[in-house]
């Protein structure tokens, strides 16, 4: 499904739900002014057509004692290997997400980790062993200013 097929009461419950995940479909159907059947079938179908991934709690990493986020840049000796690091990136738990990127390196990767020797140690026993992977360059962050969901306001017409 296109931005183009989205229409106005599309964009009006893809609003609420990026605002809150668990609000109850009855509540959103009174509020967009059509019937809870409408509703799940809507959603049904953002679902299906990609427009919405799912839904997830959001866990707090240092209440978990996960105290250091990172980003690593991966430099990737073939690029016919990026499938087949990424796979192996995956099994890293520490690592949340891993995007492709343009520039100098090849990939980059966002960890949670318990302190800087955890961090250490993952890049060095874990990122570094991948077979392919040739440099890290790694970003401590220092404290995460704000995450969000992409604008839902952008689709309005």
């Amino acid at each position: 499904m296109s931005k183009e097929v989205l229409d106005a009461i599309d964009r009006k419950i893809l609003k609420f739900l990026v605002k809150n995940a668990r609000m109850p479909y009855l509540e959103i159907a009174r509020e967009c002014g059509i019937s809870g059947a409408a509703i799940h079938q809507r959603i049904k179908k953002l679902e299906d057509t990609g427009v919405v991934l799912g839904s997830r709690m959001i866990v707090n990493p240092k209440m978990l004692g996960l105290d250091v986020c990172a980003f690593v840049n991966l430099s990737i000796q073939d690029p016919m290997m990026s499938g087949a690091v990424a796979e192996r990136i995956k099994l890293i738990p520490e690592v949340v997400e891993c995007h492709f990127i343009t520039g100098t390196y090849t990939a980059m990767v966002k960890l949670y980790c318990e302190d800087n020797e955890h961090l250490m140690r993952t890049i060095f026993d874990n990122i570094l062993r991948i077979p392919g992977v040739t440099n890290t360059q790694t970003y401590i962050s220092l404290n995460e200013m704000f995450s969000r969901e992409p604008h839902i306001g952008s689709l309005e017409r």
